[in-house]
């Protein structure tokens, strides 16, 4: 039986961050694939809002409030309110985030490596058809493209 779009992408992730995740716990580090963003960000701008993160790393603020959350509980950052606006929450790194650093770009560079070598195999590179796939669906969005096919049918 083919595999759906949806089935497929979900696999296609499965085996890219179970690798990258196994690799964290080989070096002994509690972290997930999806901090690597924010630690990246917060590595260069020690300081920034959930929704500055957000959009810089380009997801939207309940993923970002909601990865922020995870890595607080992990002990990677560390949330104060913002002296400009006491309604804002302002996001840096831990003490312990800082200090795994070192072994988390070691990582990063190998997994980049990785990542090269898969495009390398393939017809056509994965990171290349993955930023053609969101530009298309940021012209016109999935949903979109899925009430008109709806239309279609009827």
């Amino acid at each position: 039986m083919k595999r759906t779009l949806g089935t497929t992408l979900r696999h296609l992730i499965e085996l890219l961050d179970g690798s990258v995740e196994q690799v964290y716990r080989d070096f002994e580090l509690d972290y997930k694939p999806r901090f690597t963003p924010i630690m990246r960000m917060l590595a260069k701008n020690e300081l920034a809002s959930v929704s500055e993160l957000a959009k810089e790393v380009g997801i939207t603020q309940p993923a970002a409030t909601q990865t922020v959350q995870a890595m607080a509980k992990k002990g990677l950052v560390t949330i104060s309110v913002s002296k400009k606006d006491s309604r804002q929450k302002q996001i840096s790194l831990s003490t312990k985030g800082q200090s795994m650093m070192t072994q988390l770009e070691k990582c990063w560079r190998a997994t980049a490596i990785a990542a090269e070598s898969l495009d390398n195999e393939l017809q056509i590179p994965l990171s290349v058809i993955a930023e053609q796939a969101i530009e298309a669906l940021e012209r016109h969005s999935f949903l979109e493209r899925i009430k008109q096919a709806h239309q279609k049918l009827k």
